[in-house]
């Protein structure tokens, strides 16, 4: 039985967290030069770049998760987690449709219908 679905989600964790990188790099060198500690302030651009960026590490945590309880219960996930994952998505699609919300789809349905393809 394959498992794809927590390293599917890490990978996009990595892409995810990457392109804010790329895109906003400018952005955490200025909280990195403020000392990190309360250098958000009250910047609405520098809050949501890190959200952004802990958005990405939170999925990736996820797809820790994910990936540990897929080999723990040879891929019998538990339905809430797909509902909750197909819930998160379709949310995200909506709010943003140009978006990465797409690629959690694959694992959120393959969860539902416990299927390994």
């Amino acid at each position: 039985m394959k498992h794809w679905k927590g390293p599917w989600l890490m990978g996009v964790a990595v892409i995810h967290t990457g392109f804010a990188i790329a895109m906003f790099g400018g952005v955490l060198r200025g909280v990195v030069a403020r000392g990190v500690f309360d250098s958000v302030g009250a910047d609405p651009m520098v809050g949501a770049v890190v959200w952004f960026v802990l958005f990405g590490v939170m999925v990736f945590v996820c797809g820790l998760a994910v990936a540990a309880l897929d080999r723990a219960t040879g891929g019998e996930l538990p339905r809430p987690l797909g509902w909750s994952l197909l819930a998160l998505a379709s949310l995200g699609v909506v709010l943003m449709p140009a978006s990465g919300f797409w690629l959690a789809f694959p694992p959120a349905i393959a969860i539902l219908v416990r299927k390994d393809w």
